[in-house]
């Protein structure tokens, strides 16, 4: 099993968005490592739910990968915010992967509260200039946030 951090902005979409769906693709990534790690990802790896470009950025869940990584249908809508004319239907550019709402965290992990703890310095969320919604996160790390969650 793998643990992941995808990271969203909670006014495009939210972790309470997620539990009231239930599941949803995590489509619009555009960036080529963020996409490479969701094609790595498997089914039933675990999700640290990140709300971020917000007032109180962190960790509000858990949620976890219900479906391996298919083509993003945005890129192909040339209404959508994410459409790419570049990409073509038989040689997809980027790839989405669907998520599951798993578990509310009792308590919001905040940024400033990982900032804080050790042994959580070195995830890549915390380097400076990291945008990528979607991260890998050790075991250990994981184990830590969940913690702080509960």
């Amino acid at each position: 099993m793998q643990y992941w951090l995808m990271k969203s902005e909670p006014d495009e979409f939210s972790f309470a968005d997620l539990e009231r769906k239930g599941r949803e693709p995590w489509t619009g990534v555009r960036n080529y490592q963020a996409r490479n790690f969701m094609r790595a990802a498997q089914v039933g790896d675990t999700v640290l739910f990140y709300h971020s470009n917000c007032d109180a950025p962190g960790i509000a869940g858990l949620a976890t990968v219900s479906k391996l990584a298919f083509p993003d249908p945005t890129q192909f809508d040339p209404k959508s915010d994410y459409f790419d004319p570049k990409s073509q239907r038989d040689e997809p550019r980027w790839h989405c992967i669907e998520v599951s709402f798993y578990k509310k965290f009792k308590k919001h992990v905040g940024l400033e509260t990982l900032k804080a703890t050790p042994g959580l310095k070195s995830m890549l969320i915390m380097r400076p200039g990291n945008r990528l919604s979607v991260t890998p996160v050790t075991a250990a790390e994981f184990k830590q946030i969940q913690k702080l969650g509960n």
